[in-house]
């Protein structure tokens, strides 16, 4: 006689682990505040206040935070990438954001692609989720990246994940 036990583990994405991603990623933009000067704390505190409501409604594909030169992201940029995990993924620590890279003549910036879920929603449900957002986004053509990217951290929690990459110099 041979006996086997099934268990099922169900992991709701909650507010809390929306909050947790959403602070590795404020640890990330503060490390470029600290090297090169931007965004400011009040920028910092709009994009935390955005990426924690969207990553919770499921709404985020992907965002870019760096400095743009023209219509290209430079290094040091980064982006992040919104995915479900199929099993337990890793969880980095922030940073290895490098230091002394050439922004001269770069502002920063950040463009975000929303997902298939929110594609879904009508325009009155999006305006809706929107106007709590400090932050107004308005279409506009994807940037570039001068260089290429490279994928480096991937944060966790709750069964989602951020894949991190950053914009490296060619």
């Amino acid at each position: 006689m041979s006996f086997s036990t099934t268990i099922t583990e169900t992991k709701a994405f909650t507010l809390t682990h929306a909050k947790y991603l959403a602070s590795k990623v404020v640890t990330d933009l503060k490390r470029i505040q600290r090297f090169y000067g931007s965004p400011s704390d009040a920028w910092i505190s709009y994009y935390d206040q955005e990426i924690t409501a969207l990553l919770h409604a499921g709404y985020l594909k992907s965002v870019t935070y760096g400095f743009q030169r023209g219509d290209d992201f430079i290094e040091p940029s980064l982006i992040y990438t919104s995915q479900a995990l199929m099993n337990s993924g890793a969880d980095d620590d922030p940073g290895r954001i490098l230091p002394g890279k050439d922004i001269s003549n770069a502002s920063f910036a950040s463009y975000l692609t929303y997902s298939d879920e929110w594609h879904r929603l009508t325009s009155a449900q999006q305006a809706e989720f929107e106007k709590n957002l400090y932050i107004k986004r308005s279409g506009a053509p994807a940037p570039g990246y001068r260089g290429y990217l490279e994928s480096d951290l991937n944060y966790s929690s709750g069964g989602r994940a951020l894949a991190r990459s950053q914009v490296r110099s060619s």
